[in-house]
Formats: C-alpha cells, structure tokens, sequence
C-alpha cells in the first residue's frame, strides 16, 4: 500500500458539492493498495502513520505524533498512487489492487487508525472527491508498505 500524508492545519473533502469528511489540524492521508497488498500492509501503514513524529513539541522540533497531539485523520481512496507513468504518456494503473481489495484495505486501514484512538474521517470510496486541505509546514511524506526510503 502507498500513502502520501500531509501535515494540515485544516482538510475537508467533498462530493458533489456535500462535505463528507472535514478535519482541524492533523493529518490528510491520500491512500492506495496495490494488487500484492494484503491486511499485513494495512496494518503496517496505519501504525506508521500514527506513530509518525511530524508535529512540533513546545521546542519546535517536530517530535509528536498526531495521537499525542490529538489531532485528526482524513482519509482519502486514491488509487492513482499506483500509476506508472514510465512508458508512453497515460499512466498505467496494472499494479492498482481491484475496487473490491482496495475498498476492503481502505476500509481495515480506516478500522486500525480509529481503534488506536485517532478521530477520523474519510472521502468517499471510488467517488470524484474535491479535497481542500491547509499543508503545515508544508510537510509531506509518502510510505510505501513494500518499499524502505
């Protein structure tokens, strides 16, 4: 699974001109599973996402995590993480996972960040999303369940 998480002051998502998800300051996660993932790979983005030190402690030193901060999640499907753009020029997207797996994934992602105590919220699984969202910092990650940066 691949993820690209955004340190925020503020996010919301909409669909068709309704807000379905909107957090205060946290963390915006756009979200892919790939063909090969597996709940093993779920598991392990949502713990290191969690877990990850991009907040500032009283010093200013980026140092705490969104949980100990207490901020917010929003999740958001995005299944063009996974496309390839090396060849020709219309990304390929072979190695997305099907609608089915990647919405199971998306799902359990979701499941293991909120059973951990972190507020979240989410797009619409496979809608057209308009997302807003205020980068802090700008801070900007990728993960990749599969990969060591």
């Amino acid at each position: 699974m691949r993820a690209v998480i955004q340190r925020v002051k503020e996010a919301r998502v909409e669909v068709e001109g309704e807000v379905v998800g909107r957090i205060g300051e946290g963390m915006l996660i756009l979200l892919g599973a790939g063909k090969d993932d597996s709940e093993e790979d779920a598991r392990y983005l949502a713990d290191k996402a969690i877990a990850l030190r991009i907040f500032e402690d009283p010093e200013g030193k980026m140092n705490l995590s969104v949980r100990e901060t207490g901020g917010e999640v929003l999740v958001v499907s995005q299944f063009t993480l996974y496309g390839d753009c090396r060849k020709g020029r219309r990304p390929s997207f072979d190695k997305a996972a099907p609608p089915e797996l990647a919405e199971q994934l998306y799902e359990l992602f979701v499941r293991e960040i909120r059973e951990r105590g972190v507020k979240v919220e989410t797009g619409r699984f496979r809608a057209m999303m308009d997302v807003h969202l205020i980068n802090r910092g700008p801070v900007t990650l990728m993960l990749d369940s599969k990969k060591e940066f």
